[in-house]
């Protein structure tokens, strides 16, 4: 139903109009009418035309007058001017309105009935795009959740691979490089620093989190995790590493007011604390300190700057330069750990004189803290004693600076064992697999029990062995039984049932058959290709 509305000082054509629109369109159209200027922008108030043909000489406000009124509550009507006057003038404020026909009177019915059947389409074309849109929309209201709870988890969870950060941020349309988080901890009640029936309040915010959701977008642009126990994680996008101290204040009075807006809707007890600013990976960082602080506190809100529970650095020390040193170690890029190593250590020199102790003692505690790191992920073997000379190195150097290779080195060897000490354990591992399985082909040997030998599951041990050998576990053995039964075949004169049980088959058939598909030929054909 298209609702159509007439604005003409003439009778006659108001009736000649909505004769033809109901003769070319039955049923299709609802027909109001105004015959001046006044009354046809009211009308468009209260009747929401869809098309407005609009006579430009009507008594009072003019045609083109109107439309500007109209449209500024109206902006989605589609106009056709009518007019006796072939105006330039017209023409041109016509088109400036966005006006979709100029239709000279006296007009015909074919003319009429184009220029509607032209309208038709236009607006039909917005509703379906309008349809379209809300359709869309309701789909992000039902996936964009899901999608901030994926971003929650990777920067709260997921560190080591950023590009599943990077993906949700462009879903979410976020440049943001820091943020702080938030955790909204729920209760019955406060009691001190605790809040009670955290099992029971944390079903009913489950129940209430649409509405939570919604009122924390209207406070913050902000992106919300799911229910986390009675928790709730919200991470709030910044565009640097700093806040003032006024912007901390707001944070913190309308965090306030926000506990006791939540509590009014819900009827459950919210805390919330509030972390510092961080770079994206480092957001569970920021995620601790804010429940830090409120252990540490009894307020409905704590911010960590305000607490002394957290690490300070005076302003000289480089923090950013600490982090990129010990980010390229975890990641195993050692050109780019070792020259963040040279860029401390040079610091270190250039702030402190040669014979500093607090620098000997930061060179020591770095290389142990990064040799630490490759122990704990790197598939070591950790020795007590391998390092019992790293002290008398430190304290009988002459020059600090003279510890600077040494600096650099323990790093660039740590970085190299984050990656190839694994690497080294799994092939050793293989090594000694295949040497089990070589000294047992013989017996009806299984994936079970070369893995049950190596301490490996068998799901994990069978992917190894075969991104090592390029073999899988069945196919590796059995190369080596068909290899050890053509040496045999060759050289022995036992049976096939000899020759069969030999090399780890029980079924002489069997054996023959596996035989022949390795090679081509049976057993029995094979010796005799062998010995001529």
């Amino acid at each position: 139903m298209y609702r159509i509305m007439l604005a003409d000082d003439e009778g006659i054509v108001l009736d000649s109009l909505k004769m033809i629109i109901e003769k070319n369109f039955p049923d299709q159209c609802q027909i109001e009418a105004a015959k001046t200027g006044r009354d046809v922008i009211e009308l468009a108030e209260s009747f929401r035309p869809d098309i407005a043909f609009m006579d430009i000489q009507m008594p009072g406000i003019n045609g083109i007058e109107a439309i500007r009124e109209i449209q500024k509550s109206s902006s989605s009507v589609e106009f056709i001017i009518l007019s006796a006057y072939d105006s330039f003038d017209y023409a041109k404020e016509a088109i400036n309105l966005g006006v979709l026909e100029y239709v000279n009177k006296p007009f015909s019915e074919k003319m009429i009935a184009e220029t509607l059947q032209k309208a038709f389409k236009t607006i039909d074309s917005k509703r379906k795009k309008r349809s379209d849109d809300l359709r869309i929309k309701e789909k992000m209201e039902t996936v964009t959740p899901i999608i901030e709870n994926g971003f929650i988890y990777a920067i709260m969870f997921q560190e080591h691979f950023m590009e599943d950060v990077e993906n949700y941020r462009q879903l979410l349309g976020m440049d943001a490089d820091y943020g702080c988080m938030l955790a909204l901890v729920v209760g019955d009640d406060q009691r001190g620093n605790h809040m009670t029936n955290a099992v029971g309040a944390s079903v009913r915010t489950q129940m209430n989190y649409a509405r939570v959701r919604e009122i924390l977008k209207e406070t913050w642009r902000c992106i919300v995790g799911s229910v986390i126990s009675n928790k709730i994680p919200v991470f709030l996008p910044m565009k640097n590493m700093k806040m003032g101290y006024e912007e901390r204040i707001r944070m913190i009075d309308v965090s306030r007011e926000l506990t006791r807006r939540l509590r009014h809707m819900t009827d459950i007890s919210f805390r919330i604390g509030i972390g510092s600013i961080r770079r994206l990976n480092q957001s569970m960082d920021s995620y601790e300190e804010a429940l830090k602080a409120l252990v540490n506190s009894t307020g409905s809100v704590a911010h960590v700057d305000d607490l002394p529970i957290q690490c300070r650095y005076d302003e000289e020390y480089p923090v950013d330069l600490e982090k990129e040193l010990f980010d390229s170690l975890k990641s195993g890029k050692r050109e780019e750990c070792e020259r963040s190593a040279g860029r401390y250590f040079d610091w270190m020199l250039e702030t402190y004189d040669e014979k500093n102790m607090s620098v000997r003692l930061k060179t020591l505690e770095f290389v142990l803290f990064a040799e630490h790191e490759a122990y704990l992920n790197g598939g070591m073997t950790y020795h007590f004693s391998e390092r019992e000379h790293y002290l008398p190195l430190i304290m009988n150097a002459e020059r600090n600076c003279d510890l600077r290779p040494w600096f650099v080195e323990r790093f660039g060897e740590s970085c190299r064992n984050m990656i190839t000490k694994k690497e080294e354990h799994e092939n050793q591992l293989i090594v000694r697999a295949q040497s089990y399985i070589q000294e047992n082909f013989q017996k009806d040997l299984s994936l079970d029990e070369v893995s049950r030998q190596m301490d490996l599951s068998p799901y994990y041990f069978s992917k190894l062995f075969k991104e090592e050998t390029g073999s899988n576990f069945v196919e590796y053995v059995t190369n080596l039984r068909i290899g050890r039964a053509k040496e045999l075949l060759t050289k022995e004169d036992g049976s096939m049932k000899e020759i069969c049980a030999s090399v780890g088959y029980s079924d002489p058939n069997y054996f023959s058959r596996i035989f022949k598909k390795n090679t081509g030929v049976t057993p029995t054909e094979y010796r005799e290709s062998e010995r001529g």
